[in-house]
């Protein structure tokens, strides 16, 4: 019988399980920008908020400033 640490060994979580459990459990949101399962107006709220907390994305600075 092996013992691993909890977060070591044994089987890896799916990223959505990950981040699914982040939300119900931290409240703590992982989304891609670029989710096919949001509508654009969703997306675009995402870029917002995302660029209000933290800034624009270098690839978009580039795009607006090029």
């Amino acid at each position: 019988m092996r013992w691993h640490p909890k977060g070591y060994g044994g089987e890896r979580r799916d990223p959505e399980q990950v981040k699914r459990e982040g939300w119900q459990e931290q409240g703590v949101l992982a989304v891609s920008a670029d989710d096919d399962r949001l509508t654009w107006p969703e997306r675009e709220l995402v870029r917002q908020l995302c660029e209000k907390l933290y800034g624009p994305r270098p690839t978009e600075v580039e795009a607006r400033h090029g």
